[in-house]
């Protein structure tokens, strides 16, 4: 089986770094395959051009292989800070051009586009870790957790992917080394959770 982990941090070493290294490491240890990628390391470029909108238009060789990628997946795990209650715009741009139509979800016949989408992703499970400056009462009142509605319904639910959860860890900037081992042993157990050992 084969899990999708996709990581948008700019800073090698980050927080977020390390919750993606505990997830390779769990999915790793539990017998899956794995397609991680860091898309700042990796110089992902998130700009959707106009000709590559079509369902059926060319792709650029390195998005038709994040495409075949998702598309294989049993499960995803997405890992990226909250910023303005948003991914960061390469993460953002990843979606705009691999979660595509043709690739991750269709319109039925005669929709044209207008309609309720048919999810073709075949993952069972969709994890996301974010991490945030803003105490959560602050984001849930505030500014309503767009996050969570993002993930949740606007990418995930669309797409087909039955189960999904989210873990926001807040705050890091002021967090203690005792306080982000706690967070990486919880990242460790949900990954642990979701993605069980798979047998011999």
């Amino acid at each position: 089986m084969i899990v999708s982990v996709i990581l948008a941090h700019p800073r090698p070493g980050s927080f977020n770094h390390a919750i993606a290294d505990t997830v390779v490491q769990v999915l790793t240890d539990h017998g899956y395959a794995v397609h991680f990628h860091d898309l700042y390391a990796e110089r992902f470029d998130p700009v959707l051009q106009y000709d590559e909108i079509p369902r059926d238009a060319p792709l650029d060789p390195l998005i038709a292989q994040h495409c075949r990628e998702i598309q294989e997946a049993d499960g995803i795990i997405i890992v990226h800070p909250d910023w303005w209650g948003q991914p960061p715009a390469i993460l953002k741009g990843w979606i705009d051009r691999v979660i595509r139509p043709g690739v991750a979800y269709r319109f039925c016949e005669g929709d044209n586009g207008e309609g309720v989408p048919v999810g073709l992703l075949k993952a069972q499970a969709a994890l996301v870790f974010n991490t945030a400056n803003t105490q959560k009462v602050r984001e849930d009142e505030v500014f309503g957790d767009p996050l969570e509605l993002l993930w949740g319904r606007c990418v995930f639910s669309f797409c087909g992917v039955p189960v999904f959860h989210r873990r926001m860890f807040t705050v890091v900037v002021t967090s203690t080394d005792a306080k982000r081992t706690a967070w990486l042993a919880e990242v460790d157990a949900t990954a642990r959770q979701y993605f069980p050992r798979l047998p011999e």
